[in-house]
């Protein structure tokens, strides 16, 4: 009912702004749509917020990506990736009851009653088993999975009905289709547990990347029990007393984990929130919740490689050639040209067009790469939503923000020729 609602309030501003825009000037029309698009922005945040779930998570990608929706939307949608409000207690020990078949003070030799963090889809609290381990216990939200294709198709009206969707119907279908995937195999711990597995065997061999260990008997599809590793979050740092080899030892671990599982492993970390890495003064990066990982595609890899390597060399024939093996241009389309490509090449390679270190905390690229949106919207018709490499944009795209957030210095262009 609240989806329903926020729809029909998104819908109505949008069929009075189009009403509006044949009587007023240009001038008017462009005014009214962007306080019309903050006040949308405004409705859908909160509501995404309050009802979690599903398209609260379908939020917080959203609002790493000015791919798809309007500035004002990617704004507003910001605040979901703060820590959601808490579910009361009662709920999660229910939950846990339920799955685990049994009582709580049985099960865990203690158990917090305050969160130790709130998310879209569950909530994850301190433990201590029988035999002393501390534990970190993740419960996800009763209803959660049972509303999620219903949520994500009212989602997908909502956009629609704002005329926030700038892009043909079968891409849209696409998108969301990729989204709905990753979802459910995010809602299945048991699933999460096999990739916390996978990733923990891969890493094994890189001491300072830490993937949590899994306590089997007290996990279920809902449920999911994890040995704590401990650490402090990226907003910490500062006040922890870091120092900037110890930050820029982070950047390159966070950087050559990042390579290793695109390149070498082909199946990524898709979620990466802030709240899902923290970090050591030993320069150790733990890794935090792998319910979203997706599995690429040989092909995919390789056609990204190419990308990645025409563009450094300049090679804009060979670049646009790549963008059509990753699914992100129009076949039918003649390319947009090489001024086109020029402009993203030179603001999202800048941190690997010179040998100095390059310094994150200072980076403008999202600025650049923002005043571009007019060129951007102009060839919009030659490009689609690259489905099968959406989640490689948005671990690129997460990792940035980490890297700027922790002031990260490093001068990252060998690691990636190793990788290329």
């Amino acid at each position: 009912m609240k989806l329903a609602g926020m729809t029909a309030s998104v819908a109505g501003r949008y069929a009075s702004d189009k009403v509006h825009s044949v009587f007023a000037s240009q001038e008017k029309v462009v005014l009214r749509k962007k306080d019309s698009y903050t006040k949308m922005a405004g409705d859908i945040a909160d509501t995404l917020g309050e009802l979690k779930g599903a398209v609260m998570k379908i939020g917080q990608i959203a609002s790493q990506t000015q791919d798809f929706l309007p500035k004002e939307f990617s704004d507003a949608l910001q605040k979901l990736q703060k820590d959601a409000p808490p579910v009361e207690f009662e709920t999660i020990k229910n939950q846990v009851e339920t799955q685990l078949k049994g009582e709580i003070a049985t099960l865990y030799k203690s158990f917090d009653i305050e969160p130790y963090a709130s998310a879209s889809i569950g909530q994850v609290h301190r433990a201590v088993l029988h035999d002393g381990t501390e534990v970190v216990v993740k419960v996800q939200y009763p209803g959660v999975e049972e509303s999620c294709d219903s949520d994500l198709k009212q989602l997908k009206l909502t956009l629609k009905l704002g005329g926030l969707l700038k892009m043909p119907k079968s891409s849209v279908d696409a998108l969301f289709l990729e989204i709905k995937e990753r979802l459910h195999e995010e809602l299945d711990y048991v699933n999460e547990a096999k990739n916390l597995v996978n990733f923990r065997e891969f890493h094994k061999d890189q001491p300072k990347i830490i993937v949590p260990k899994v306590v089997d008997e007290l996990s279920t599809r809902k449920v999911l029990t994890l040995v704590f590793e401990d650490g402090d979050h990226a907003a910490e740092l500062e006040s922890a007393g870091y120092e900037q080899d110890v930050i820029d030892d982070i950047g390159h671990g966070l950087f050559d984990m990042l390579a290793r599982q695109l390149f070498v492993f082909n199946q990524i970390h898709g979620d990466p929130h802030p709240g899902n890495f923290a970090f050591r003064k030993d320069g150790s990066v733990v890794i935090y919740d792998f319910g979203c990982v997706k599995m690429l595609k040989p092909e995919i890899v390789e056609a990204y490689r190419d990308a990645i390597n025409s563009s450094l060399k300049e090679d804009y024939q060979s670049l646009d050639s790549a963008m059509l093996k990753l699914g992100a241009r129009v076949r039918s389309k003649p390319t947009p040209g090489k001024e086109y490509y020029a402009v993203w090449r030179d603001i999202f390679f800048e941190p690997f067009l010179s040998s100095d270190k390059y310094d994150f905390g200072k980076a403008d690229l999202h600025t650049k790469a923002a005043k571009q949106t007019p060129l951007f919207f102009k060839h919009i018709e030659y490009f689609k939503p690259p489905v099968d490499s959406l989640y490689i944009d948005r671990m690129i795209g997460g990792q940035y923000w980490i890297m700027k957030n922790l002031g990260v210095k490093a001068d990252f262009s060998p690691m990636l020729s190793e990788f290329l």
